[in-house]
C-alpha cells in the first residue's frame, strides 16, 4: 500500500478535510500532536486504531503539499 492511499477526503466526514484511513481524525491533528511535542508512540497509545504507518502518512501528505512552486506576482 502506498502511504498516500492511507489518506482519505470524504465531503461529508471533518468538512472534507484530509483524514487517516476514513477514521475521524484529520491529517492536520496528527501534525498538531506532533507540533505540540508529542512523540508517534505517545499519539498511537492515545488513538489504539492508528497504525504507525498513518503517522508516516499523515506527514508524507503535509510535505508534498507544502512542495508547490510559488509563483510572485509583479506589483
Amino acid at each position: 500500500m502506498n502511504l498516500l492511499d492511507r489518506i482519505t477526503i470524504e465531503s461529508g466526514k471533518c468538512g472534507g478535510r484530509p483524514c487517516i484511513r476514513g477514521y475521524r481524525i484529520r491529517v492536520s491533528d496528527i501534525l498538531e500532536l506532533i507540533a505540540a511535542g508529542a512523540s508517534h508512540e505517545e499519539i498511537l497509545q492515545d488513538y489504539d486504531f492508528l497504525e504507525a504507518e498513518d503517522i508516516k502518512a499523515a506527514l508524507t501528505y503535509a510535505a508534498r503539499q507544502t512542495d508547490h512552486t510559488i509563483l510572485a506576482i509583479a506589483a
